[in-house]
């Protein structure tokens, strides 16, 4: 048998355990005094050029700059967010800025009109520049962080980038199919409070959904929870439900539920506790035995809404 990681959130070095075991899967197949641009402004729902785009770049931060814009008394400008750190003088010429804000750099840039930042990832759209950042928080086409977890992944990208990153950087179990069988193997259970099990992803339906399973102290109680995961937006993710089932010794339980999007990270979700919750003590008499070992069958299938 294979040894899977997961990790121990009070740890910083990861501990092997059994991995879930797949008993049964059916398939369901340049900088300038800003007076020399203001006299040739760009008309109004013009692209900008990139000169007239670089000037609206802050020196210090490189972020583009909103109002209030200020600048020195040779026209050097700079962002509001970086003036309390440069200590009242201008990082491009050292003189004193003062409380000059620079009126006319902020109205060429009202009448920008700029590409979507993440148009490499498919948005099409262009937006006024003060509109644009809004926008660019909400763009359908920006891209996903990596749903992994049990360390901080920093990778982003869209799906099918992340589905391979899944599957060759973290050797994730990958499956075909929307029901599922697993065993969760822990031997010393009651040494572990806090701790990730590997995930897994599930295709079916055109789709990806991630599978965790983690243990985590609800107040005082120790207990494990269940959770699925979308990878796509929120508004698809609706259009698909799940259930979650376990159980031992004639007894079982079961959790229905939507899954959440991976826009959503998967503390947010085991924080809101949007899954299936068992307490230990009972994760254990499931498990049957001494119940110094926790051999935790979690069942369930996926389907899709009509």
């Amino acid at each position: 048998m294979s040894a899977i990681c997961y990790y121990n959130d009070l740890r910083d070095d990861p501990e092997v355990i059994d991995p879930p075991q797949v008993e049964h899967a059916v398939d369901i197949i340049e900088h300038g005094h800003v007076n020399d641009p203001v006299q040739n402004a760009l008309k109004p729902n013009q692209l900008g050029t990139s000169s007239v785009r670089d000037l609206l770049e802050c020196p210090v931060c490189l972020n583009a700059m909103y109002p209030p814009i200020h600048q020195c008394s040779n026209g050097h400008t700079l962002c509001s967010g970086c003036k309390p750190r440069v200590h009242n003088r201008c990082p491009t010429c050292r003189h004193e800025l003062g409380n000059i804000r620079c009126l006319a750099l902020e109205k060429v840039a009202a009448s920008l009109e700029l590409p979507c930042k993440y148009q490499s990832y498919g948005c099409v759209g262009i937006y006024p520049y003060y509109s644009k950042l809004k926008h660019e928080s909400q763009c359908v086409f920006r891209p996903y962080n990596c749903p992994y977890a049990g360390s901080e992944c920093t990778v982003v990208g869209d799906i099918p980038y992340l589905v391979a990153h899944l599957k060759d950087g973290h050797k994730v179990d990958m499956h075909n199919g929307s029901t599922f069988n697993h065993r969760y193997v822990k031997s010393n259970p009651h040494e572990v409070e806090n701790a990730t099990w590997m995930l897994t992803v599930f295709s079916c339906y055109g789709q990806y959904f991630c599978l965790h399973f983690e243990a985590f102290q609800l107040g005082m109680a120790p207990v494990y929870i269940a959770f699925l995961r979308f990878m796509g937006d929120d508004d698809e993710a609706k259009n698909y439900s799940y259930s979650l089932e376990v159980g031992g010794n004639g007894r079982k339980m079961t959790w229905q539920g939507v899954p959440r999007s991976i826009r959503d990270s998967h503390r947010k979700v085991r924080d809101s506790f949007d899954g299936l919750i068992i307490q230990r003590n009972m994760a254990l008499f499931f498990s049957g035995g001494d119940r110094k070992e926790l051999k935790l069958r979690v069942t369930g299938k996926i389907w899709k809404e009509q």
